[in-house]
């Protein structure tokens, strides 16, 4: 995993760009993939554990897409 910061979310849609060093441009993530109870939603500025792949096609523009996003502790 790598540490990533969230650069935007959108509760209404379900999805975000996160920003780490290993996945340059940004990485969609969808809420999805986050491991939390309850309501999973992230905020700008929040850090996250992530899990990310490069699947070959852009999704949403973006070349790399979350396949596990764990919040960290504030």
């Amino acid at each position: 995993m790598v540490t990533a910061t969230v650069r935007e979310w959108r509760d209404e849609e379900g999805w975000g760009v996160l920003d780490s060093s290993e996945t340059p441009g940004g990485c969609w993530g969808h809420y999805s993939n986050i491991q939390m109870e309850g309501f999973r939603t992230l905020s700008p500025g929040q850090r996250v554990n992530l899990q990310w792949e490069a699947p070959g096609f852009k999704q949403d523009g973006y070349d790399y897409r979350a396949v596990n996003i764990v919040p960290q502790p504030a």
